[in-house]
């Protein structure tokens, strides 16, 4: 994206560290000003992409809940994953797409903050929900019989009540912590919405205790998640390969597909955006993974579980056949 997406810099003279400088107390966002002709098209994307993010996640909730034998803590879980990507691509998507029809909205330093906290929740939800479901097909792998018993609906509206409660705490103080910062200046930067990597290129003054808060709730968050899925997964492996057929192997490894290749999207975006040295990253890069996690994933989430799952299509075939003879 090629200087798509601009953000200038309103604000009020002050004084800091014996300088003039300007405060920031409104963010800009002007689109594509360079190649005004992209802004059409690229609208008309983003809302195919939103309309099948909606429409995807709601009819991948709806299906969990009219099919008895969807009631696994599985797809209790991929339920509540397909909800979160609904608020994540919500929070940011419908405000690119007025960027885009506008040519410019400003955001107040206030809205600016509440997307980033509701940004940062529900992507963090987001995180612990595909930690838990690592952990749930580990546990069906490795000890099937024990499934039930373990993963009872008293467990798992345990796990998802904890996975809402740490996203929000992990939310407030990034936010409170982000928000802390001095920003002041008046370049201009790449930004397509409040997100933590261009708001952090417009800090100035002592930031580094913000900064460090910031970076080790990254690190609680992401890291730790990602300890979670790849423990499981090595327990996993290991049942996979104590199965004496391989026919046996591949059909167990086969239930667990899915949801690799959503932790390999997920996460392997939000590695590339929070956890390096982004001082001397290429904004216009940053816009482009951000659109990929913003947009692209949540709408591919249900497509992956339903192409690559056989007891959704199956779910799925069980309701349009009802409907055609309804």
């Amino acid at each position: 994206m090629d200087e798509s997406l601009l953000c200038k810099v309103k604000g009020t003279t002050g004084f800091m560290a014996e300088k003039n400088l300007t405060l920031v107390t409104e963010f800009l966002l002007v689109a594509f000003t360079e190649h005004p002709e992209w802004a059409l098209p690229l609208f008309l994307m983003f809302l195919f992409i939103y309309l099948l993010t909606l429409l995807g996640n709601l009819g991948m909730i709806i299906l969990i809940r009219l099919d008895h034998q969807l009631q696994t803590p599985m797809y209790f879980f991929l339920s509540h994953l397909s909800f979160m990507d609904i608020c994540y691509s919500s929070v940011t998507v419908p405000q690119m797409m007025a960027v885009l029809l506008e040519r410019g909205v400003a955001l107040s330093y206030m809205r600016c903050a509440a997307q980033f906290f509701l940004f940062t929740f529900f992507g963090s939800i987001d995180c612990y929900l595909l930690a838990l479901m690592a952990y749930d097909r580990y546990v069906a792998v490795g000890q099937p019989l024990l499934y039930v018993s373990i993963m009872t609906q008293k467990v798992r509206l345990g796990f998802v009540a904890g996975a809402y409660v740490a996203g929000f705490f992990s939310a407030l103080v990034r936010t409170v912590s982000a928000f802390s910062l001095t920003f002041c200046g008046t370049n201009e930067i790449d930004f397509i919405f409040c997100d933590l990597p261009p708001l952090l290129k417009l800090t100035c003054g002592d930031s580094f205790t913000q900064e460090m808060v910031i970076i080790v709730f990254a690190i609680f968050v992401i890291p730790a998640c990602m300890v979670v899925i790849l423990v499981s997964y090595l327990f996993i492996i290991v049942a996979i390969l104590r199965i004496p057929s391989a026919g046996g192997r591949a059909k167990t490894f086969s239930t667990c597909v899915s949801h690799l290749t959503a932790v390999s999207l997920f996460f392997g975006t939000l590695i590339f955006m929070y956890l390096r040295d982004n001082s001397d990253q290429s904004s216009q890069k940053d816009q482009v993974v951000s659109v990929f996690y913003t947009t692209v994933i949540p709408m591919l989430n249900p497509l992956i579980y339903s192409l690559r799952n056989k007891e959704v299509k199956e779910a799925l075939k069980k309701i349009l056949n009802r409907a055609k003879l309804s």
